[in-house]
């Protein structure tokens, strides 16, 4: 009986001792956490600075190593360019200093080593569009301006000089064939080739209520046809054909637009759908990206000489003998129109959902270009009223 009491008394003594050692470790643990939370957040601040000092030593010490070593190289280099073309360049400055009268001597100009930028070899680097607006820009918001939207861009100064909406999401409408001759422009090689327009094409125009440059199923035409076509009469038909024969078919070809878009710098709002500007939720851009669009296709030759045509002729094919004459309806109306200065270029585009737009491009009697892009009149004479004033109220006087 007393060893089995002994047993039961060592059992507790163990299980006391377990008990108490559990205790500990749990105090230790506890301690420990208040000492991470305590002390944790000044040492991690320390080691973070100790970092960013070891960081910066270091490239410190990497950048002085590399200027040092160019620094050297530089030197050596000129050592050596001096030695050869001292003789040289005393020749010329004594041939200068003949030429240039003792009075002017004190100018002579400095002799460059270096090549001039012509000469330099290289891709060509793509042109940046772009237009400031700033405090100064105009908030367009008179009784008599009608769209919902618009802008008005100094192309030189590259400046935003009104604004209206500029920058909000429309639907571009028929403007979107703007980028559409553009992207057919940098892929045609020969305007004389032909394209036959298909059943498939004349459905499309007509099925989306699309207006039409005219031309007939089986009709074969010419590429140049197809340009003017799209442009002037904003014909449906012959923008679907410019993007079959471009690409083969159009999904391929709004691919190459939207491509277009993201390399002009405009792919954070602008977005096409098709070819045409039938309306789509995702066929998107603001007035401010279809100036930079318009201001892209003008630096195309080809580009430019179509939107700046009044009329225009196609060629004489079975279906059209005398071929069909196409309009610019939009130029040839505000011609009439005191603008201060010439309306060379431009574009209109209408659907239900973005009401009357149009992108347009003037000049001052001095010469100087500007860009005008409106969207949302409720009617086409309120839309070229739109334009007329602002080219009146911002092209400058002849100087």
């Amino acid at each position: 009986m007393n060893g089995q009491i002994d047993d039961e008394d060592a059992i507790r003594e163990r299980y006391s001792q377990r008990i108490e050692e559990m205790r500990r470790s749990k105090a230790k643990q506890m301690q420990f956490r208040a000492n991470i939370k305590k002390y944790g957040p000044p040492a991690a601040a320390v080691c973070i600075v100790l970092i960013l000092i070891l960081v910066r030593v270091t490239v410190f010490h990497t950048a002085s190593g590399k200027q040092n070593i160019t620094e050297k190289t530089q030197q050596v280099e000129n050592e050596s360019v001096s030695s050869k073309n001292a003789g040289k360049e005393a020749q010329n400055i004594n041939q200068i200093g003949q030429q240039i009268p003792e009075e002017e001597n004190d100018a002579l100009p400095v002799l460059s080593l270096l090549p001039s930028p012509s000469s330099i070899s290289g891709p060509k680097r793509q042109k940046e569009y772009r237009a400031e607006a700033g405090n100064d820009t105009d908030v367009i918001g008179d009784e008599d301006f009608f769209s919902q939207y618009g802008i008005f861009i100094d192309l030189k100064k590259e400046k935003v000089l009104a604004g209206k909406g500029a920058f909000e999401v429309i639907n571009p409408a028929s403007m979107t064939k703007i980028l559409t001759v553009l992207v057919a422009a940098e892929h045609v090689d020969d305007l004389d080739d032909t394209f036959t327009i298909t059943l498939e094409i004349t459905d499309y125009g007509y099925v989306n209520d699309c207006s039409s440059a005219g031309f007939e199923k089986d009709e074969t035409v010419s590429i140049r046809d197809l340009f003017y076509g799209t442009v002037l009469p904003s014909g449906a038909d012959a923008a679907v054909a410019l993007a079959v024969y471009v690409a083969g078919d159009q999904d391929a070809f709004v691919k190459m637009m939207n491509d277009k878009a993201k390399e002009l710098g405009l792919s954070k709002t602008a977005h096409f759908t098709n070819c045409v500007g039938i309306y789509d939720e995702e066929h998107h851009c603001s007035v401010y990206d279809m100036a930079m669009i318009l201001e892209a296709a003008l630096d195309n030759e080809l580009c430019r000489e179509v939107l700046s045509t009044k009329t225009y002729t196609t060629s004489q094919t079975e279906q059209h003998p005398e071929g069909i004459i196409l309009s610019n309806w939009f130029l040839r109306r505000i011609e009439d129109k005191d603008c201060g200065g010439e309306v060379i270029s431009g574009k209109t585009g209408y659907v239900v959902q973005s009401g009357n737009c149009a992108a347009s491009y003037g000049e001052s009697k001095d010469g100087e270009g500007f860009i005008c892009v409106t969207a949302g009149a409720n009617s086409p004479w309120r839309c070229i009223a739109d334009h007329a004033l602002l080219y009146k109220r911002y092209l400058p006087e002849a100087s």
